[in-house]
């Protein structure tokens, strides 16, 4: 049987490993200084799993990049973009909650990254990944479900029959009486809500440490950007009676002094940034109700101009990394 094992890597597969590794390479940094100001028994457990996990990575992708004769990274390091030895930032219900919603992400990221990955040993590599993360979001779930910090979505009453929609009123939403939220808007909608409080949590804390004035201003026009997200979604729920998750602006600290590097805050929040607009679009596609399919929309393109003035200001500053690209065919025939 022939096989392709030995293959180049596509352009679809160096980026996922390219992308894996700075990914990697920053939550080194993050997960180092959890470790290090952590104080819950059960949560540092979870803390070392996750570390642990992120460093056994690096130097598999690096034998990527090395088989290819492919420049490795640059990444992140502990040297310049972390102090491990800086006061507390974060409580430990935040860095609980934070590596459940990053492994969250990591599920999905792995998934994507083995549907377009061809190579055996590449799709192998995003397989076993997906398998740790899966682990380590369990782990975590089963934490914060004992520790009381899992907010649950909103119940629903069993119909007394299994029925097809009747009218097209099951569409409308900016006119007449708008339709109560079925299962699928409310498990986004909580969903988004969710993510967006732990945004807001971790603006908050790299607006306090972050070094350069333009990065705190940008902090801070993100959280009143992922503030804006809690309000609009929750008054849709609140509409229909439902609750909505808390905020966990309470969960950081009072310090201020150097934890994270600029560049790392930057990339970090860019990450995010990315995941929210995933998720906002994912959001947009299963809404039926106009109204909230138009306010996913609205939201996603303040986001767009978001994300977008955070990559000028990582350009500017000389801290955003070049990504895989294609050849630059008419610079080279030009010489």
């Amino acid at each position: 049987m022939e096989t392709n094992h030995h293959a180049r890597l596509t352009s679809t597969e160096i980026t996922q490993i390219w992308t894996n590794y700075v990914n990697d390479s920053m939550a080194i940094c993050v997960l180092k200084y959890f470790l290090n100001t952590v104080e819950d028994e059960d949560i540092k457990l979870v803390v070392k799993y996750a570390l642990e996990l992120a460093e056994t990575h690096l130097p598999k992708l690096e034998t990527f990049f090395q088989a290819e004769d492919y420049p490795v990274p640059i990444g992140f390091n502990e040297n310049e973009d972390v102090d491990i030895n800086a006061p507390r930032l974060y409580s430990d219900s935040y860095m609980l909650i934070y590596i459940r919603d990053m492994a969250q992400v990591g599920m999905n990221n792995y998934t994507v990254a083995m549907a377009f990955s061809a190579r055996e040993d590449v799709y192998d590599y995003f397989s076993e990944n997906l398998f740790e993360a899966n682990k380590l979001h369990k782990m975590s779930l089963k934490l914060t479900l004992s520790k009381g910090l899992n907010e649950r979505p909103p119940y629903l009453s069993p119909p007394n029959k299994a029925d097809y929609v009747k009218k097209q009123s099951f569409l409308t939403g900016w006119f007449g009486d708008r339709r109560p939220l079925n299962g699928m808007e409310i498990s986004n909608l909580f969903s988004n809500i969710l993510r967006s409080a732990l945004d807001i949590a971790t603006l908050i804390s790299f607006a306090q440490v972050a070094n350069s004035k333009e990065v705190r201003e940008y902090m801070e026009r993100g959280k009143e950007i992922a503030s804006k997200h809690v309000e609009v979604l929750g008054s849709v729920m609140r509409e229909s009676d439902l609750p909505i998750p808390k905020t966990l602006e309470t969960e950081i600290t009072d310090n201020n002094s150097f934890v994270f590097s600029d560049k790392l805050i930057m990339f970090h929040i860019t990450t995010l940034n990315a995941a929210v607009l995933g998720y906002n679009g994912v959001s947009l596609a299963s809404s039926h109700r106009r109204d909230i399919a138009q306010q996913y929309t609205r939201l996603s393109t303040e986001m767009l101009k978001y994300c977008e003035d955070g990559a000028n200001i990582m350009i500017d500053n000389g801290w955003l990394e070049e990504p895989p690209m294609a050849s630059d065919r008419q610079q080279l025939a030009d010489g």
